[in-house]
């Protein structure tokens, strides 16, 4: 059995990405429950309205991908 663990700063780097994994799942499986503030819908519907005034301005998924890479190395 394990042993208790006094902080979550105690958790091996592993153990801590799992926690965080678990507390999304839990978080998306409840989205209503967790907060919109209005400056982030305001900002969502800023950039909605952008792509779709200028569609070529956006991303594809690959291409997020690559910048991501590039910028951190992976």
């Amino acid at each position: 059995m394990n042993q208790p663990i006094a902080s979550v700063f105690d958790l091996s780097p592993n153990e801590k990405l799992q926690l965080v994994e678990d507390l999304w799942d839990d978080l998306a499986a409840s989205q209503e429950e967790v907060p919109i503030h209005d400056w982030q819908k305001e900002e969502l519907a800023r950039r909605k309205e952008n792509l779709t005034k200028h569609p070529a301005s956006g991303l594809s998924w690959e291409e997020t991908q690559q910048k991501i890479r590039a910028r951190y190395g992976r």
